[in-house]
């Protein structure tokens, strides 16, 4: 009888995480798409936004620490320090394209990120690709190509910034994995921390190299930078870093979906940008062919988890 109650409770305990889960990668998937109208209506350059975001979430980061009274050991930093690497290499990517081309080009190619993610999944425990998921991603990357032509000859498009949200997916993906693996023996404050120091000391050097010793950012500037540091950098990233081992990668990667139909929404709303019916369909195909995928990957899932 006791065994049984034990069992209940943790059964219970792990159901309410799994929700509590859910509940954060939803948020931060709307904080995400914010982070993406914020920075394409600023004045500061890509590389140089991404210098000052990552500095200031070093000091939100600090902050975290000292509230919570936890410290951030070296062997701590050492372990973490690649996913700081990964992570301000994919803000860079990212916050460059969305300067060059529109908020759909970028939000949508973006989009390709969940179903790379779960064929690496795939791929990781050994499973072989069906033919069926080969189509569907052969289908999503034409609905991107539709999307890149329906875009073309518009006053926000560019085939540069279309081709760095390209090379953006895989920076994405290696921080995703590496988070995963890293969240199993580090706290996501800490973590988090990690992430911002290490980021920051690479993007530093990187963007003065490229652009020069950039000027203090206006009033303005600081407001775009601190917003973008504390809603999807701080809150968006340490939600979804506490739900990864609550959450399957699947399910994260399917409700991280909606972040580019948020985005595009706003950019809309915001920006006063397009939709072209291009656009429209080539984003229709993108998220549902990845959608599909992804859940393709979970009915497997469970098909195995049922077997055992």
């Amino acid at each position: 009888m006791m065994a049984r109650m034990a069992e209940a409770a943790v059964a219970a305990r792990t159901s309410r995480d799994r929700r509590l889960g859910i509940v954060a990668v939803s948020i931060a998937t709307v904080v995400w798409a914010t982070g993406t109208i914020i920075v394409k209506d600023s004045t500061l350059s890509g590389l140089r936004f991404a210098m000052f975001r990552l500095w200031a979430g070093v000091a939100v980061s600090l902050v975290a620490l000292l509230v919570t009274r936890r410290r951030l050991r070296w062997s701590t930093f050492r372990a973490c320090a690649l996913g700081g690497v990964f992570f301000a290499g994919d803000i860079a990517l990212h916050f460059t394209s969305v300067k060059l081309t529109s908020v759909a080009d970028v939000a949508l190619i973006g989009a390709l990120a969940p179903v790379v993610i779960a064929i690496a999944s795939a791929k990781l425990l050994g499973e072989r690709i069906p033919r069926r998921d080969a189509v569907l991603v052969g289908v999503s990357f034409a609905g991107v190509v539709i999307v890149a032509v329906g875009s073309a000859g518009s006053p926000t498009w560019s085939l540069a910034g279309d081709l760095l949200a390209v090379l953006g997916i895989g920076t994405w993906v290696a921080y995703w994995f590496f988070s995963r693996r890293a969240r199993h023996d580090v706290p996501s404050i800490e973590y988090f921390a990690c992430v911002m120091i290490a980021g920051a000391l690479v993007m530093t050097p990187t963007a003065i190299a490229l652009e020069g010793v950039p000027p203090l950012p206006t009033a303005a500037e600081w407001v775009s930078v601190v917003a973008v540091a504390i809603l999807p950098g701080f809150v968006g990233h340490t939600l979804v870093i506490w739900s990864h081992p609550r959450v399957e990668s699947w399910l994260s990667a399917l409700i991280t979906q909606c972040t580019p139909i948020v985005a595009v929404i706003l950019a809309w709303v915001v920006l006063g940008e397009e939709i072209t019916p291009a656009v429209a369909l080539g984003g229709t195909v993108v998220i549902v062919a990845t959608a599909a995928v992804i859940l393709e990957q979970a009915r497997r899932q469970m098909r195995i988890h049922a077997d055992v």
